[in-house]
């Protein structure tokens, strides 16, 4: 990879760190949380496709676990985050249109949605992994709604002459 490559791609796991730890609601009952990491880690799988998606996702996902206080989640959040921003980088880049973007974001969720689920329901069992799937789909629908005008902007960005 190139430097500016890696560079952007950690300027992505930064600001996917900082929207998580700004804007975290804990849930007591799951001994997790909701955050704005899909934010993150979906533009990222936009612009840099699946490689930039499953690194923005995996790092962020674990570090986001670390630095908040839940390590018991950081595994499950390199796994699911990861093949989360895979997910959403290959189908849109494979097709690249709104049929793709809508595909992409329907399988990534449904990923994200249903691995913290069972992973929920490993840790805590079967009753607290039904519970935080209300929590993770409106998780996944912020994260979407805010992704899609970030990603717009942030195209326009890069498109500049000094970025690429």
């Amino acid at each position: 990879m190139k430097t500016k490559e890696l560079t952007k791609l950690a300027m992505m796991v930064a600001l996917t760190v900082t929207l998580s730890i700004l804007f975290i609601i804990p849930i007591p009952a799951t001994k997790g949380f909701v955050t704005l990491c899909e934010v993150g880690i979906y533009a990222s799988a936009l612009l840099f496709g699946p490689g930039g998606g499953f690194l923005v996702g995996a790092l962020s996902g674990g570090l986001i676990d670390m630095i908040s206080g839940y390590p018991e989640w950081a595994v499950f959040s390199i796994i699911i985050h990861g093949i989360q921003g895979f997910i959403l980088g290959y189908l849109y880049h494979k097709f690249p249109n709104k049929k793709g973007l809508g595909l992409g974001f329907l399988f990534a969720s449904l990923f994200m949605i249903i691995g913290y689920a069972l992973a929920t329901a490993l840790l805590f069992g079967w009753p607290a992994g039904l519970a935080s799937l209300p929590g993770n789909c409106i998780q996944n629908i912020f994260g979407i709604a805010v992704t899609v005008p970030l990603f717009h902007a942030l195209q326009k960005v890069l498109r500049h002459p000094q970025y690429k």
